[in-house]
């Protein structure tokens, strides 16, 4: 497992897919998923450059945060998967940034939670999976209206599950139809892409990309 090799790679594949779709590389963040990933892996991925992290749950996130404490620079913690109302409390106080805000309830919730302004972005369910969480395309405008008048929500952008798919080329209206939403409603982050499928999303706009397995390897620890 050869972190700094993998980042490299990384770093080429997608200045090479920037290249392609007339970006700048500079506007891509790798956001290394961490679901499962020993906090000295997580240290060695910090150390090879990385600054931006993502995890599943927030039981795990909390002993691994807490661990990794007095790394620096401070890495920034985001929340990816499906958050439980009832791990909120907890939630605002350890991720610097919610990613998966799938309903309003969850939105109010964390706004009631939240102490300081808190960045976040809402999940679209863009594929009409019922297994996926997330506002359905058409609700998302005026969930936006709803969370503006939310204290301490601050909606950075959208961000998207896609299906696994043998062909990545298969996903690319998924990501460019968020790509599209995200435009018409003026914001600024997508976050979308996975260790299968990053290239495609990058051509399609992707701000964010959520690679585990492609920064961390094909052990358990690498979803994503």
């Amino acid at each position: 497992m050869d972190i700094e090799a993998n980042l490299r790679e990384l770093e080429k594949r997608i200045a090479r897919a920037c290249d392609r779709a007339g970006r700048s590389p500079e506007a891509v963040t790798i956001v290394a998923v961490t679901k499962t990933v020993a906090p000295a892996a997580i240290k060695a991925a910090s150390d090879a450059g990385l600054r931006h992290f993502g995890e599943n749950r927030v039981q795990e996130a909390k002993s691994k945060i807490a661990e990794l404490s007095t790394q620096m620079p401070r890495p920034t913690w985001h929340m990816v998967g499906h958050l439980q109302s009832n791990k909120a409390k907890t939630a605002v106080e350890i991720f610097d940034i919610i990613q998966s805000i799938d309903s309003m309830r969850l939105a109010e919730i964390l706004s009631r939670r939240a102490q300081n302004a808190l960045p976040v972005l809402l999940q679209v369910n863009l594929s009409g999976e019922a297994s996926k969480g997330g506002f359905a395309p058409a609700e998302v405008s005026s969930a936006l209206e709803e969370i503006a008048r939310l204290p301490r929500l601050k909606v950075r952008g959208l961000m998207t599950v896609a299906p696994l798919v043998s062909d990545p080329e298969q996903v690319r209206p998924i990501f460019r139809g968020l790509r599209q939403l995200g435009d018409g409603l003026g914001l600024e982050e997508l976050s979308m892409g996975m260790s299968d499928d990053f290239e495609v999303a990058v051509e399609e706009g992707a701000t964010l990309l959520r690679l585990g397995r492609a920064v961390f390897g094909s052990h358990p620890a690498g979803k994503g």
